[in-house]
């Protein structure tokens, strides 16, 4: 355990938008989109908020760090109006992902649907 705390000192704004389908789990067969590349002394990452941009159905959004999976996002059916909003989730790392120099966090949805992602609470040390 630390003495002290790992705070960041270089705050970061990562966002992605993802529509290609891909039905991969491996991190390297299909289509990625790349949310953030960690800094040259490594970065934090708090939270991810997906969100659709559109109508969904069943499927998934999977997140990745270099080619390794690391969550399984389920998507639910929904078909946005005026009096239901578009699916969307928020992923929490408690605690923080803290990434290695220069790794990268990718995603892929596996249907071809609009998600956009953002880092929040994103950072280099």
């Amino acid at each position: 355990m630390a003495a002290s705390p790992n705070f960041t000192s270089t705050p970061k704004s990562p966002t992605v938008t993802i529509s290609t389908a891909n039905p991969n789990r491996d991190g390297t067969t299909g289509t990625y989109g790349t949310l953030m590349t960690a800094g040259a002394a490594g970065s934090r990452i708090d939270r991810i908020r997906i969100q659709a941009t559109g109508t969904t159905t069943a499927g998934m959004v999977r997140l990745f760090v270099q080619d390794s999976m690391i969550l399984e996002i389920p998507v639910q059916a929904v078909t946005p109006s005026a009096t239901n909003p578009a699916w969307g989730a928020d992923v929490v790392f408690p605690g923080g992902l803290e990434l290695a120099a220069a790794a990268v966090i990718k995603a892929s949805t596996e249907k071809a649907e609009i998600f956009k992602l953002t880092g929040i609470s994103v950072g280099d040390f």
